[in-house]
């Protein structure tokens, strides 16, 4: 089966979790939307269906339609060895990206704390005032949190089990948005929590992922994804 990923062309973005993830599982899959006449195949895709998405990304595997990045990591954790075989490990999977979710969505209210249709010139004052805080609140409790588990009781390599899941995929990814959009901010806060440098870093030399990181399917952070660098916002 050839899996079809609807996602916006041009930014990596919340359909970057789902790439990594069926990258890692050298899944066959196609990035419909970067192909030509994609968006309009994505734009009809939103509109029809049993099961129709809000908005992307979604994936199409073979008759069934999946919306909402956690959903969709669920299911190719399941189906691609990427998620515990337990039920109450599935769960906590599913908690821990569901978190990271939460995370994505404060560091794009960074540059749109007052409305998506705004431009970011139109709410700088705002954004000023909602990194601030941000930095020094939000990016401590949410990389604490995931410290804090790679680290307690005991140091472990990966987030969930003994092995790699989509959450260490997620996780890899925020570090890096990070490491673009706050770039300052974080070198600070990568010192005080090595242990997911290391876990950046062992997901950074897998096979799969290093050959993707590599290639051109790999889309650069720029400054119409969820990440942006906009230096001010970075104290």
């Amino acid at each position: 089966m050839v899996y079809e990923l609807y996602y916006w062309p041009g930014i990596q973005g919340r359909g970057e979790f789902v790439r990594l993830a069926l990258e890692e599982a050298g899944a066959d899959y196609v990035d419909v939307a970067r192909r030509e006449g994609g968006m309009d195949l994505l734009t009809a895709a939103l509109d029809t269906g049993e099961y129709p998405s809000f908005a992307p990304p979604f994936l199409k595997a073979g008759e069934m339609t999946v919306g909402q990045v956690a959903n969709i990591l669920m299911y190719l954790g399941e189906q691609h060895g990427l998620a515990p075989r337990t039920d109450p490990g599935r769960l906590w999977a599913h908690q821990l990206q569901l978190t990271i979710g939460d995370l994505v969505s404060e560091v794009h209210d960074t540059h749109h704390p007052i409305a998506t249709s705004l431009y970011y010139e139109d709410q700088k004052p705002e954004a000023l005032r909602r990194a601030a805080d941000f930095v020094e609140t939000r990016i401590p409790k949410f990389l604490g949190y995931f410290a804090r588990i790679l680290t307690n009781p005991e140091p472990r390599d990966f987030l969930v089990g003994d092995k790699l899941s989509y959450v260490d995929l997620s996780l890899f990814q925020v570090i890096e948005g990070l490491r673009y959009a706050f770039p300052k901010a974080t070198r600070r806060m990568e010192r005080e929590y090595p242990a997911l440098t290391a876990l950046r870093d062992r997901v950074a030399a897998r096979p799969n992922i290093a050959a993707y990181l590599a290639s051109k399917r790999r889309i650069p952070f720029n400054q119409n994804g969820v990440f942006r660098h906009y230096p001010e916002l970075d104290q």
